[in-house]
């Protein structure tokens, strides 16, 4: 069962950057896939374009059968199947942890206070944080910020979750906490696309390894062809600089 299919994806700025080119990606259920790459290669753009923060300007993306492309399609619902988790934790500052993972559930889903809070709660647990519920994010550090939002996100029942960087606005010492709840959502069956840095957490928890440059895919598949036999020079370069330095 394909829950992403991105055929054709193209996307320009301005008429003359060409930030994505022709990326054609299918991601299966519970698949994992990881997408590396150069700053500004066009990762974080492919990433907005399959929930449509970023209008392609050609191609088609489909999520769970439906096409967002199409103007038929009723976009606020097919977002509702998509979790997002981004560098900045876009979490509201004046409303509590457990206001912020309840307030969508309510609007979108149309849960009751009662339910939204124990799906909050449940979720909360799962990030390890349950004792943060009654905090403000500003009394959290940056990862628990981070692990809050990615609560927030699953409380939605998505289909797949996209991370754009999760964890580049984090100091090092959290960048682990938040990647071991990746880790375990990933071995928990979730659907992810996750575009990073983190070359450990690519090669542990992918299915597949995508590799971006130039707003292409130029080369994708599993960790131990990507990391130790990739086919591209490209690939080749780009592993060079950033795995042995």
């Amino acid at each position: 069962m394909k829950i992403v299919e991105v055929r054709g994806l193209t996307k320009t700025f301005n008429e003359t950057i060409h930030a994505v080119r022709g990326v054609d990606l299918s991601v299966a259920q519970g698949e994992v896939v990881v997408i590396v790459g150069p700053s500004g290669c066009g990762k974080s753009t492919i990433l907005r374009c399959i929930n449509l923060l970023e209008t392609p300007t050609a191609g088609d993306v489909w999520i769970n059968g439906v096409n967002l492309v199409d103007d038929e399609t009723d976009l606020d619902l097919v977002r509702a199947e998509v979790g997002m988790v981004f560098q900045q934790f876009n979490l509201f500052p004046h409303l509590t942890v457990l206001r912020n993972v309840t307030l969508a559930q309510m609007k979108v889903r149309g849960r009751t206070q009662e339910k939204a809070e124990s799906v909050a709660l449940a979720q909360l647990e799962r990030v390890g944080i349950p004792d943060k519920a009654n905090a403000y994010p500003r009394q959290l550090s940056g990862g628990q910020q981070q692990r809050v939002a990615i609560a927030r996100a699953l409380a939605m029942d998505p289909k797949v979750m996209l991370f754009d960087e999760p964890t580049s606005a984090l100091d090092p010492e959290m960048i682990k906490e938040v990647l071991d709840v990746m880790r375990d959502l990933a071995a928990d069956g979730m659907t992810m696309i996750v575009v990073t840095h983190e070359m450990g957490f690519a090669r542990a928890a992918a299915s597949r390894v995508g590799f971006v440059d130039e707003g292409k895919i130029v080369e994708i598949g599993t960790p131990a062809e990507v990391f130790d036999n990739p086919q591209q020079e490209r690939t080749q370069l780009f592993l060079n600089q950033v795995l042995h330095h």
